[in-house]
């Protein structure tokens, strides 16, 4: 059959005009393709590409990577999804939303920030692109487990990853939010556990690291956590879990351990946690865990406020999952896991105002028949008001600190070199500047760990050439720790492990290092472990 005329020209033509669009495309896609290879601020993730910028001249950084779907909806209260999957490259130019928590002041900004879909990581690398793997340093931020983020300038812009380190810096769920327990969510846990899902967020981004971080010049084989105040808690109770086994290789515990305030019983937190849901109407028909899971966020976090419809605090628990048992028992028993250790305090932590004769109550219910001891101690036997000490404070500082953060720390110290694994142990008393009548207080050494010397706030001062000859000291200690396990080199004070002497290294109020002459606060400590060891014996 004959074609029409010019027939076989139309289809030349269709089919050129085929090949040109298909071409194009292939142009389109090869170039966006060549473009995000050839960016040298793009990584691929194992969810997608991201896009960075650059940190102080020679770095790099990325903000706000998610490494969790957003634990909204049905996701709430249950361990975290890894993200899925992007098209694209996504800019990691900005910091993820802060957890959802209460205005407690000092994170103010976090709560102006703050969303509950906020499972994001910061990655900072020194050297950009990296040459070669360098040690990685994982922060657990503070804030008692209710406020804060991995955000912001004090972690994320100092000069901490200049000693050669990548800096990773997390968000992890808060509050009512992040230990919620009850018997309905264990009911529908694969694991028969409720809470702690923000102890289950800090494991998958250490997973996220170790999945991830070679892509950004780190050192997946050779992480060390670090962290502060329930940071630092949180970091202890990870040595504890089976959960976190091998996911890091040396920890740095500041003003904080899992003895002081133990995790609570799982049976403890979900009856608080029952009273806390009845506080709640449910429709008829819904299930009260699925009512609560349309509860705006904000609402739940006012409601957990109100201390008195809880039975225990909002916070880890013993879930047989994440922490089969007692962090307490796991490291006196020498189970944690075998890493190195640097563990310290500040000298005053919080100060207190209450009066003599209501610490002398508060003395004599938690040390039982060890009261006159401990009274003594502390120069409120009899009618006694107290012994003040230059650095330590008040009676009442004193022992707010050595129970609450000294004695546990050197306890948990004992331990763990009886368990035959380096212990390195600190105290810093050097004050802020323009803080001195207080000392050396809670948070006060974050300046001089991460080297940024914030200009206000509650931990800004008047920095000197002092704080900042400080800052290098402690941030070479903590990296060259990070790096092989011991803080020591040419040109520092010797550090010596802890052994049956005690000695602890002290970092000054004049910005020296200096090695203590014997055990920190040796009377009050050893009469702080013959009272717990009583409450360990019996279980509580």
């Amino acid at each position: 059959m004959r074609k029409a005329p010019g027939a076989g020209k139309a289809r030349c033509v269709f089919m050129h005009s085929v090949v040109l669009v298909f071409s194009a495309a292939v142009s389109i896609a090869w170039c966006g393709l060549a473009r995000a290879q050839g960016d040298a601020l793009v990584v691929r993730t194992g969810a997608g590409l991201v896009r960075g910028t650059a940190w102080q001249g020679s770095g790099a950084q990325f903000l706000g990577i998610p490494y969790a779907e957003p634990p909204l909806g049905p996701l709430r209260w249950r361990a975290p999804v890894p993200k899925k999957p992007w098209a694209g490259i996504r800019d990691a130019a900005e910091f993820g939303g802060a957890c959802p928590q209460p205005d407690m002041g000092w994170n103010h900004r976090e709560v102006e920030t703050s969303r509950e879909d906020c499972l994001y990581l910061n990655v900072i690398a020194p050297v950009w692109p990296a040459k070669t793997a360098l040690p990685v340093m994982f922060w657990l931020h503070g804030g008692a487990n209710k406020g804060g983020s991995g955000s912001g300038d004090l972690y994320n812009a100092g000069k901490l990853p200049d000693h050669g380190v990548v800096l990773v810096t997390i968000n992890y769920r808060l509050g009512i939010l992040g230990f919620f327990a009850h018997p309905a969510l264990a009911e529908e846990s694969p694991h028969g556990a409720s809470g702690n899902y923000a102890l289950m967020d800090q494991i998958l981004a250490l997973h996220w690291v170790q999945d991830n971080i070679a892509k950004f010049g780190g050192d997946p084989n050779n992480v060390t956590v670090f962290g502060q105040s329930a940071g630092s808690m949180d970091a202890g109770m990870l040595m504890t879990s089976p959960r976190a086994r091998g996911l890091f290789q040396k920890a740095i515990l500041e003003s904080g351990v899992p003895l002081a305030p133990p995790p609570t019983p799982l049976g403890a937190a979900e009856k608080s946690g029952e009273d806390f849901a009845a506080l709640f109407a449910a429709p008829a028909g819904q299930s009260r865990i699925a009512s609560l899971r349309q509860v705006p966020a904000l609402d739940l976090i006012a409601k957990s406020a109100n201390s008195e419809w809880g039975r225990a605090p909002v916070g880890p628990d013993i879930d047989g999952y994440v922490l089969s048992e007692s962090p307490a028992e796991v490291f006196k028993a020498g189970r944690e896991a075998p890493i190195a250790v640097i563990l310290g305090t500040t000298t005053r932590e919080f100060t207190s105002s209450e009066p003599a004769d209501q610490l002398r109550e508060t003395i004599q219910r938690v040390t039982g028949k060890y009261a006159g001891q401990a009274l003594a101690l502390y120069g409120l036997a009899g009618t006694g008001e107290g012994k003040s000490d230059l650095f330590y404070g008040t009676a009442a500082d004193q022992w707010n600190a050595d129970t609450g953060f000294r004695c546990p720390v050197t306890t948990v110290s004992q331990w763990h070199t009886a368990a035959h694994h380096p212990v390195y142990e600190y105290e810093f008393d050097h004050a802020i500047p323009g803080h001195e009548a207080q000392g050396a207080t809670h948070s006060g050494e974050l300046p001089y760990v991460f080297g940024f010397f914030p200009t206000s706030g509650n931990i800004s001062g008047n920095f000197s050439e002092v704080d900042k000859r400080l800052a290098e000291t402690i941030g070479t200690y903590w990296t060259n720790f990070a790096k092989t396990g011991n803080p020591n080199s040419a040109g520092l004070a010797n550090w010596p492990e802890f052994d049956s002497n005690e000695r602890y290294l002290i970092f000054a109020e004049d910005g020296n290092a200096v090695l203590s002459r014997g055990p920190l606060r040796g009377a009050q400590c050893d009469l702080y472990r013959e009272t717990i060891a009583g409450r360990l014996n019996e279980g509580q």
